[in-house]
């Protein structure tokens, strides 16, 4: 799982444009094009400026209506599945 310092960002090889409340991102690494609903576009708005884990939980915490607990979890498997995707990058505090 992450860490609240885990920092999140928007991998530089991909594009992506807002289409409604959804977003399409096309990977140029794979040529695979990616959707994302509404949550999903908000986390990908925010993650174009890199940022901590912890500070994206909180400002979707303060957005919507959720537990933190299944915020956290669900936010977590986004992560991973954008970062597995390579349409993510995450880095620890340090930079690594």
């Amino acid at each position: 799982m992450f860490s609240s310092s885990d920092v999140i960002a928007a991998a530089p090889d991909q594009v992506s444009c807002d289409i409604g409340s959804q977003m399409a991102i096309l990977s140029l690494k794979n040529g695979i094009y990616y959707g994302l609903d509404a949550v999903g576009s908000r986390v990908w708005e925010l993650v174009q400026t890199p940022r901590c884990f912890g500070d994206l939980q909180a400002t979707l915490l303060a957005e919507y209506d959720v537990e933190p607990a299944l915020l956290s979890r669900d936010l977590g498997r986004l992560c991973t599945s954008l970062a597995g995707a390579g349409l993510i990058e995450i880095r620890d505090a340090k930079g690594n």
